[in-house]
This record gives structure tokens, C-alpha cells and sequence, in this order.
């Protein structure tokens, strides 16, 4: 039996027994498709108000609805049981939530190391990193190895307007602090006309002096925003078009696990991604689930239906009545998301991106 670190100790809590990797089924949708990528929103709160993610004056679900630590802890190591080989904590913003360095610090017990043969590949984490120079150090020690920080611009008025008041500078200050603590950082841009999107060299050049890959990301309908985000929207085959007339690009076969198409810029040997959700679906391969923070298990980013984990995650089965419930809701998964184009100017998806975890 597992005991539970004291940090996270629940009275009550149900004991999870953890099973050698070779008894672990297959976690497998109708489709065929494995499922081993598992993101989980921690808070669906976030001391940023992003004007493509969150309006004005978002409202969050109230705080006793959010699983605790200790739940988190066990959802998670559920799907590690279950065949889940990378695991990113999100939000909202995930640094805001109290104590999760100490969930960090859990759920490394389930990494590979040396001989060891752990159920995990890598924990990794999104963040839009105004709270990394805090943080960074004591993630790293944690067992974080590799984190995505959200960075739309390089001005720092353009930064304050799109995210209604954050500090550039804490952010850069931030990965600076990261990447001297060990950790791989890597770059997430939402490209958007009119904001940022003649000024996606100028990230590239930023995160390539660095050793930092860049992924560039389309707007997606997901979430009710105050913003035109239909006359925002950029297909990223415009923006790899614009890049090639300074740059010279070679198309990649890697994967990182996530929807990224990469290519190679051959002028500064760095690595950027297209993910393209709106002008080229990627649903084929998928291979992730998210967890809202309030544990319902988000099959689709694209789809509008969740099937709530709370009940088996609190049933007096324990922990395999969790791992039943979670093999047949994956087996729901749907082949494909709905976007489309004519969507942007209303939300598909009513659920927004701070509640499913990006």
C-alpha cells in the first residue's frame, strides 16, 4: 500500500495500490487510438485576464467544488495506472494554486529514473509565468523537468493590453530564473492579426538564442470572450508563408507528444511549431484527455461534453472503481473536434480554456 506524503495527507483518503507498469492495460479509445498524454487543470483561476481567454470579469467556480491536492494526487496516479505516460499540470494559472510544488513534488514519485521503472515519462506544466522567478527553483527540485510559458509579444504595452495589465517584464524575468534552475522552457504564442502576428520573427530570434522552441497556436472558439476573435484569426499557414521569405524552414518528423507540427530554421537551428486546430485538424493521432479542476474528464477539446470523475474518485471502492470509470469514459472518446471558421464569432465551446486546462 501507498502511504501518502505527508504534504498531502488526507485523513480518510483511500489508500491506491500501485501496480507494476507490465499490468497496465492499454488505455485505448474506439478509434484505436492510445491515450497516454493526460493534462490536468489545477484552478480554474488566473491572475491574468488574456483577452482571447477570459473576459473582463470571469467567473470561477467556487472554491469548494475543486478537488483538493489530495484528490488531484490520486486522479492522477489513476491514469498513470492506467497507462499514462505524460502528465502537465495547467489552469487557469497553475502557479496561483497553493501548495503545488508539493503536488509536484507527489506525483514525481511516479517518474522514471535510472532502474527504476516508473509509470511517467515527464511531468510538465503551463504556466503564463509572471510567478516563475518565485517559483521555478523549487519546481525543479520538485522533479519538473520541462515547462511552457505563454508569451504573445515582446512590447510590453501589447503584453499589458492583451492580458489586461500583466507585467512583460516579470515573465522574461521569470524564464531567465527557469532555465538557469535547469528546466527546458518552452515558448506558446496565440497568433492573432493586429496584435501580434508581424511580430512572430522577432519571438523566434528571442527563443532560439536561448534554446527555446516556439509553438505558434491558431484562436480557437473555446470560451466566451469579449474580443473580435473571428477578425483576429490568422491561419499559421499565412504566418509559416511570411516567416520563409527570412527564414529558411525544413519540415520535421519528431513529435512532442502534443498536436505540433515542427519545422527546423535552418538560419538559427531552433525549432518552431504549428498548431493548427482551425485550417488543419490533427485529431487522427490524438493521443490526450484533460481533467478540469473540478474533476470532469474533457474527452475533447472541440466537444462540449465531460464525463464527471468525482464520483468514482470519491466512491468507497476505492481507487479501482476509478480506474473502471476512467477506461470507459476514454472509450467514449469522439473521433474528431467540431471548429469551424464560422464559429469564432460566437464560443463552440461555452467551457473556457482557464477551466479545461491548456
Amino acid at each position: 500500500m501507498l502511504s501518502w506524503p505527508p504534504l498531502l495527507a488526507a485523513k480518510d483518503a483511500p489508500m491506491l495500490v500501485e501496480r507494476p507498469a507490465a499490468a497496465r492495460p492499454a488505455l485505448l479509445d474506439t478509434f484505436g487510438r492510445r491515450v497516454d498524454y493526460l493534462r490536468v487543470s489545477v484552478t480554474d483561476r488566473c491572475n491574468y485576464r488574456c483577452t482571447y481567454c477570459l473576459g473582463e470579469h470571469p467567473v470561477f467556480v467556487p472554491k469548494r467544488e475543486v478537488l483538493s491536492l489530495d484528490e488531484l494526487d490520486r486522479l492522477c496516479s489513476a491514469f498513470v495506472r492506467c497507462g499514462v505516460r505524460r502528465l502537465r499540470l495547467t489552469g487557469g494559472e497553475p502557479l496561483t494554486r497553493r501548495n503545488i510544488v508539493a503536488l509536484v513534488r507527489s506525483l514525481s514519485r511516479h517518474l522514471s529514473s535510472g532502474a527504476t521503472a516508473g509509470g511517467l515519462d515527464e511531468i510538465t506544466m503551463t504556466t503564463n509565468g509572471s510567478l516563475l522567478a518565485r517559483f521555478a527553483g523549487e519546481l525543479a527540485e520538485a522533479g519538473l523537468r520541462r515547462i511552457n510559458v505563454s508569451l504573445d509579444t515582446l512590447d510590453a504595452e501589447t503584453f499589458a493590453r492583451v492580458t489586461r495589465g500583466g507585467d512583460l517584464a516579470s515573465v522574461l524575468g521569470g524564464i531567465e530564473v527557469a532555465r538557469v534552475a535547469g528546466l527546458t522552457v518552452k515558448l506558446n504564442t496565440v497568433v492573432q492579426a493586429g496584435v501580434n502576428d508581424r511580430a512572430i520573427a522577432d519571438l523566434v530570434g528571442y527563443a532560439h538564442r536561448r534554446g527555446m522552441d516556439l509553438s505558434l497556436i491558431e484562436t480557437m472558439p473555446v470560451g466566451a470572450v469579449a474580443g473580435d476573435r473571428a477578425g483576429g484569426f490568422v491561419p499559421l499557414d499565412h504566418v509559416r508563408a511570411a516567416l520563409e521569405q527570412r527564414f529558411t524552414l525544413v519540415d520535421l518528423p519528431e513529435r512532442s507528444g502534443g498536436p505540433a507540427r515542427y519545422v527546423r530554421v535552418v538560419e538559427t537551428g531552433g525549432r518552431i511549431g504549428f498548431i493548427t486546430p482551425m485550417s488543419h485538424g490533427f485529431c487522427a493521432d490524438c493521443n490526450r484527455v484533460r481533467v478540469t479542476c473540478t474533476g470532469k474528464l474533457v474527452l475533447c477539446l472541440g466537444r462540449s461534453g465531460a464525463v464527471d470523475l468525482r464520483a468514482a474518485l470519491r466512491s468507497s471502492e476505492g481507487d479501482d472503481a476509478l480506474v473502471t470509470a476512467i477506461h470507459d469514459a476514454v472509450a467514449r472518446k469522439p473521433q474528431s473536434h467540431s471548429f469551424a471558421l464560422d464559429q469564432l464569432g460566437r464560443p463552440a465551446i461555452a467551457r473556457g480554456m482557464n477551466a479545461t486546462g491548456g
